[in-house]
Formats: C-alpha cells, structure tokens, sequence
C-alpha cells in the first residue's frame, strides 16, 4: 500500500500543524473521508472534534487533555481524538511533538463494545495508523529521510511511502 502524508492548510494555525493521509492515490485524506462518513449521523460530535482541532492549531498546540488514552503500540504516538467522554466518535491521529498532529480516520465507537478490536471499522482505521506511524518512524529515525523544519512544527523530506518497502528496508 502507498500512501502519503500531506498538509492540510485549512487546520494549520500558529500552534501546530496539521496533516492527514491519502492513501493509493485516493484524492481524499483520510480526515476528509471520516468527515463525509460522520457529518450526517454525528453531526454534532463532528462539529466538537472540528472545532477541537482548529483550537490545537490556532491557540493552545497540543494537549493531552484532548486525546483519549493511547491507541497504539509504545513510540506510535497514536491517539484517539474525542468530544466528550460520553461521546461515541473518535478519531485516530498521531502527535508528533508539540506542534504537529497528522488525522486519520475513525467513527463512533458504540457503548457496548470495550476495545476498538472488537469493531472492524475502528480496527482498520486505527491499523492504517500504526502502519503510517511505522513507516514514518523508520524515515525519521534510522532513514533519517524526514526531518523536522526549524521551529519543530512542520516534517520536512519526502512525505510519499510505498510501505513494503518503507517497512522492510528494501529500498
């Protein structure tokens, strides 16, 4: 699977950055795609998440206190972005420092099941960014092929994967 991380300017503030995934060449992110799937049935919670997202950007950076626990292995920085603890929708994204924050997918989360696993729609989305992160990670670490711009708030380098070989190190 390819895919690649691009910027969403629309989001992006004074205190972070935001990015999202478009994968094989789709045309749509992923953050567009979860829109469209939610702007009907959860249109209020929808409405929150938008809004949370513009206020990391535009005027507090990132928090802790708008994500739910950690949604990943250790070191994915993967996270589920949330209205309210009651709320069902959530959204798979990744926190890259204090100013860069790249969205996924996601969607409600029904009151009767216990972990994300249990649902295969959560399940996807949130594998789709653990592999992201996974691939991310081997560029700006071991490949050392993405790098961060000076003031640490936006990812500099080639933004485009084709996982296999971004995972398996078979360049």
């Amino acid at each position: 699977m390819k895919f690649e991380i691009v910027k969403l300017d629309r989001f992006c503030g004074k205190r972070a950055t935001v990015y999202s995934v478009i994968l094989n060449d789709e045309g749509q992110t992923l953050f567009d795609q979860f829109i469209v799937e939610n702007q009907v049935g959860y249109k209020r919670e929808l409405g929150n998440i938008l809004d949370q997202i513009l206020t990391i950007s535009k005027s507090t950076g990132i928090r802790e206190n708008f994500f739910y626990k950690p949604e990943g292995k250790i070191g994915q920085d993967i996270w589920a972005l949330y209205d309210k603890p009651e709320a069902q929708l959530r959204l798979y994204c990744m926190q890259l420092g204090h100013a860069v924050i790249i969205l996924g997918g996601g969607g409600p989360k029904p009151k009767n099941i216990r972990a994300l696993q249990e649902d295969p729609k959560l399940k996807l989305e949130n594998d789709l960014m653990r592999m992201v992160s996974d691939a991310l990670t081997k560029r700006m670490i071991r490949d050392k092929e993405i790098e961060w711009s000076k003031d640490k708030t936006e990812l500099i380098g080639d933004l485009k994967f084709n996982t296999i070989e971004d995972l398996d190190g078979d360049d």
